[in-house]
């Protein structure tokens, strides 16, 4: 069932930060670490990454067959969803931790102290695939303008990193068919498919 919020009680969880969903020692590793660019405000209001309704995330999931189950994130997450998205091998992070009504209100050092951040997690948690959601996240992270989507020519630590697009729905030029179809070539190159 999706809640609704108003401005103003969307607008006192700025700056509000959303943990990780990583495994923890009974689940099994991370084989496959999604990458957002950050919270969003309905993602800190409800303690679930890409939570807003006009997100494509866990629909392109269920559709690339990344998850098996749907997952009504405006909602807020469930215990048994968080367990069944760690009992696939899934995760997820954020390259910056705090929240915003935009990604555009992030500078680029606090993206670049992200990325290093990311590559110490990354170096922890030992996923197989990075998939980081968003080019131009990316490009700033790491300092490199000219990179392009798909896999990256460098791994992050041990992981195979990837670039794939934003769900977000002011990514208007994807659809769920076009971020399935990127989101189940990460989920093949992790082994879940």
């Amino acid at each position: 069932m999706s809640r609704s919020f108003s401005r103003a009680e969307l607008e006192s969880f700025r700056d509000a930060e959303v943990p990780d969903l990583l495994g923890g020692p009974a689940d099994p590793p991370v084989r496959l670490l999604f990458v957002g660019i950050n919270p969003g405000l309905w993602t800190a209001a409800t303690q679930t990454h890409f939570a807003h309704p006009g997100n494509r995330f866990y629909p392109a999931l269920l559709r690339g067959g990344v998850i098996t189950e749907p997952v009504d994130a405006a909602a807020g997450m469930s215990e048994e969803d968080r367990a069944r998205f760690r009992a696939r091998g899934l995760g997820i992070t954020n390259l910056v931790r705090r929240a915003t009504a935009k990604a555009s209100e992030l500078s680029t050092d606090e993206l670049r102290a992200g990325g290093a951040e990311l590559v110490a997690l990354v170096e922890r948690v030992r996923p197989r695939v990075v998939a980081v959601a968003g080019i131009t996240a990316y490009r700033q992270a790491f300092a490199l303008p000219k990179a392009v989507p798909g896999r990256q020519p460098e791994p992050i630590g041990p992981a195979e990193l990837w670039v794939v697009p934003n769900p977000s729905g002011l990514n208007a030029h994807e659809t769920v068919e076009s971020l399935a179809a990127a989101y189940a070539e990460v989920g093949r190159a992790a082994g879940l498919l």
